[in-house]
């Protein structure tokens, strides 16, 4: 909610209950006066020359839960915060520009950072001091939130003017040569249990793309291991969902086995565009399967009238996982001796379970259990489930949209394709007002703000609907030119608003391609289709840039570009392709283009 009224009274209480965000609603009972980021909020605290306590999360966020039930809600804090500082709450999916900010000046502070992200700035948005969780009361180990916002007031009285501007600057990725990036991928990698790095283990969507695309050009063992390995880890272990499909949020261990539970759309997406083309790419019926119970998850989890809702929360009745576990003794009484004999000889069941007493079920095998997983999943469903955020985010219905039309070309599924077509165009009728692509809606509620990513993931999504049907011209080259608006010379700006100075947009292609990559994506198959030459683009650094990088493939022609009449079977040619219409039918690979003969083309024979 945007308070027009500058009344001062209008600021002393707790101004969510009108939010159109699901997170800002969690808060709408803090004792805390909490405001949404708006231009007469930071005008209000620049008269008051109070400073800022600014709290950022989303809704399926467990510590953000723990935090609004502790120290949100203790009266003493809240008295303390409401005295001294104007307090704001941000939904990080509505305002990843505010977002982005402030996790690039706790990362400068602490060398990481995360949510909930608590950051205290002065009344002009000069960051003083961030922290992620605090308590309600100190501990040996931590200062509570309380004394925290004690020190930062105290600080902010006599140093005021001494904060210095945070310039989180575009942090350009360097420069690496081709030959070398899967072989940067293999220092990181875990060959004993999949994934990158040994600690939590979060799935490396762009990592795979840029893996599997590369295998489907020159196939090597060493990617190949990289790939497998990580997939199956992705399909066996406790990332998985394996009675209803989908994937949790990532693993607090290396070895795959506690997910944190949420699960988030732009997740779905990407596992759904990372294991359609593994089974293309690697033929492993398993990885079709998996694809397959993405799908189940979205629709029975995500849809809502076309699109997709952001997010399920981890957390049931303040139980993390307390949907998806299992009591060893529940078992016994709901399955047959025979059938629980069965599905431990596909599940890891051990007495006491593998988190806080309970089972949370990991496979050892690819054993189909239909009949005994259909069986729990109908007794899982009539428990309480976990709290859905029903927010339709544009930029990652998009990005769903071009997994699906992926998945629908790998799997050989046109209604997928179809699919996509349908939820392209709801999105355009409902945020795209021929000039500005807004960001999220909620109960009936536009948000008004425009965001790069957005309209890369828009754009990207258009151009493979155009391979299939040159009805979507017209809006391709629209909406190219809006995102061309993005850049401000050579820089690209995330979001420009009235109430925060413009963010140059991130590199990091983790866990959803940067905003930067998906533009140079959409921009090059744009151009590449419409018949230009695309923007000269150079490999980045592996493992920060991996979707940048399989953007590169794209624009150096190491994707084929198909020219014909009609569209020719996407299981005739490469998985690294891309078509359209025209006259003479040619293939043009790497600076060579030659003949074919398109109504009985299958390429490699």
């Amino acid at each position: 909610m945007i308070i027009n009224n500058p009344d001062p009274l209008i600021f002393r209480r707790n101004n969510l209950d009108g939010s159109s965000s699901p997170y800002l609603l969690q808060h709408a009972s803090n004792p805390v006066w909490w405001q949404e980021w708006s231009r007469n909020v930071l005008d209000y605290a620049n008269n008051e020359a109070k400073p800022l306590f600014v709290s950022v999360g989303y809704s399926t966020c467990h510590w953000c839960h723990v935090m609004a039930a502790e120290a949100f809600s203790d009266k003493n804090t809240a008295d303390y915060l409401n005295e001294h500082f104007i307090c704001i709450k941000v939904d990080r999916e509505q305002r990843p520009d505010i977002d982005q900010y402030l996790i690039e000046f706790i990362s400068r502070q602490n060398g990481n950072g995360g949510w909930p992200l608590n950051a205290f700035l002065t009344p002009d948005i000069r960051p003083i001091f961030a922290l992620t969780y605090a308590p309600v009361n100190s501990t040996t180990a931590m200062r509570s939130l309380l004394s925290v916002a004690q020190m930062i007031s105290e600080y902010f009285c006599e140093n005021a003017e001494k904060v210095s501007p945070f310039h989180p600057g575009e942090n350009h990725p360097p420069y690496a040569e081709l030959s070398s990036l899967s072989e940067t991928l293999s220092t990181y990698f875990d060959n004993e249990n999949g994934g990158f790095g040994n600690r939590q283990k979060f799935p490396p969507h762009s990592t795979l793309l840029f893996l599997l695309y590369q295998l489907g050009i020159n196939d090597t063992p060493e990617a190949r291991f990289m790939c497998r390995k990580t997939l199956d880890a992705i399909q066996l272990r406790g990332l998985n969902d394996h009675l209803q499909g989908g994937v949790f949020r990532y693993c607090v261990d290396g070895a795959w086995t506690i997910p944190h539970f949420e699960k988030m759309l732009y997740d779905q997406a990407m596992v759904l565009w990372a294991f359609s083309l593994g089974y293309r790419v690697i033929g492993n019926n398993a990885y079709k399967t998996m694809a397959e119970n993405i799908l189940r998850c979205l629709q029975e989890s995500f849809e809502v009238d076309g699109l997709y809702i952001s997010a399920h929360d981890a957390d049931t009745e303040h139980a993390e996982g307390g949907t998806y576990l299992w009591s060893n003794d529940e078992l016994k009484e709901i399955l047959s001796p025979s059938e629980l004999e069965t599905l431990a000889n596909t599940y890891v069941i051990e007495n006491g379970g593998n988190f806080e007493g309970k089972v949370h079920l990991i496979r050892m095998n690819d054993t189909p259990l239909d009949n005994i997983e259909e069986k729990l999943l109908s007794v899982r469903k009539a428990r309480r489930q976990p709290a859905p955020d029903g927010k339709i985010l544009c930029g990652i219905n998009a990005l769903t949209a071009i997994a699906l039309i992926q998945a629908g070309r790998y799997l050989e599924r046109p209604d997928l394709e179809e699919k996509a077509s349908l939820m392209i165009r709801k999105l355009v009728n409902i945020f795209w007002n021929g000039k500005v692509l807004r960001h999220s809606y909620f109960q009936g509620i536009l948000q008004e703000q425009s965001f790069l990513f957005d309209a890369a993931a828009t754009l990207t999504a258009i151009t493979m609907l155009y391979e299939n049907d040159l009805a979507w011209y017209n809006l391709m080259e629209e909406m190219t030119v809006y995102l061309k608006s993005f850049k401000n010379k050579e820089i690209w700006i995330e979001s420009v608003s009235e109430d925060f100075h413009p963010v140059a947009a991130s590199w990091f292609d983790h866990p959803v391609p940067s905003s930067i990559s998906l533009s140079e994506l959409g921009l090059t198959r744009a151009a590449l289709l419409a018949g230009r030459e695309p923007e000269v683009l150079q490999f980045r650094e592996s493992f920060q840039s991996d979707f940048y990088n399989l953007t590169v493939l794209v624009n150096n022609g190491s994707f084929h570009l198909f020219t014909s009449p009609d569209l020719i079977p996407w299981k005739n040619i490469p998985v690294n392709s891309l078509q359209r219409r025209g006259t003479p039918s040619t293939d043009c690979y790497n600076g060579t283009c030659m003949s074919i003969e398109p109504d009985d083309y299958k390429y490699g024979q």
